[in-house]
């Protein structure tokens, strides 16, 4: 390893089970999730991996198991101390009240304020800087019903981006994204993975998690689940009788994809 630094956990799971209305969606649950890594998610609707991820993030109780960040139990952060080390983005984001892009994103910096401090000059550059990253850079004042729902998601991923946990837990972060923009943000955070973050996000599309993933977690959503690096656990055959139909794997100089045959 010539003296390179060791990859630190980010986030275990151990036997974790998820139940909902009397149904285990996922048994016993085992997995390790190095800081500096991509995991990606993925099974058929229903099966789960929203409420994984919510159920990681402190949101759900779960059945029994242990979750813990950095070798330290879930349940002993407080809130706040919970936000600064990891930050969910979920599948979709209401805006109840009129607001700015930039008023939006700053709302991801409220984990590092103190009790009744304002965002201040340092915070906004942060915002602002997400918002560049994101393709949104002119986009500061303009109010969030303005945006389109591509447009909109990016803008909960730069939120997203200025809470600046340890561990990103992303729930389908291509939603809504066209094709360029679906690749930008998987770079995205594929680079913030390799500057020592831990990513684990679900997504629909398996070519893109057999691009950016150095590991997979599958649910099949009646309890089973399979865990390991992409390259062996994204497969013909797993993905099949994950996606309940046939799947044929195409490769190419530079990678990979599956499409239902």
């Amino acid at each position: 390893m010539n003296g390179a630094p060791q990859p630190t956990m980010g986030l275990e799971v151990r036997g974790l089970s998820i139940d909902v209305g009397g149904r285990c969606l996922v048994r016993d649950l085992e997995f390790r999730i190095e800081s500096g890594s991509v995991t990606c998610v993925l099974g058929r609707n229903g099966t789960g991996k929203t409420l994984t991820l919510r159920t990681l993030a402190g949101l759900r109780p779960f059945a029994r198991g242990e979750i813990t960040i950095a070798g330290r139990a879930l349940g002993a952060f407080d809130r706040r101390e919970l936000a600064r080390r990891r930050a969910l983005l979920t599948q979709s984001t209401e805006d109840p009240f009129p607001s700015t892009v930039l008023e939006a994103v700053l709302v991801g910096r409220h984990p590092h304020l103190g009790a009744w401090q304002w965002e201040g000059v340092r915070d906004q550059a942060v915002a602002r800087e997400y918002l560049e990253e994101v393709e949104l850079a002119n986009f500061e004042h303009r109010d969030l019903a303005t945006l389109s729902g591509g447009e909109r998601r990016r803008v909960a991923i730069a939120a997203v981006l200025a809470q600046a946990p340890d561990v990103f837990l992303l729930d389908e972060p291509t939603n809504h994204l066209d094709p360029h923009h679906q690749l930008a943000v998987m770079a995205l955070f594929r680079a913030r993975a390799d500057t020592g973050h831990a990513v684990l996000m679900s997504l629909h599309e398996p070519g893109l998690a057999a691009r950016y993933a150095d590991t997979a977690l599958l649910l099949f959503g009646n309890g089973d689940w399979s865990f390991g690096p992409a390259a062996e656990i994204l497969t013909e055959s797993n993905l099949s009788r994950l996606y309940a139909m046939p799947v044929r794997e195409l490769r190419w100089e530079s990678g990979r994809t599956f499409v239902p045959r």
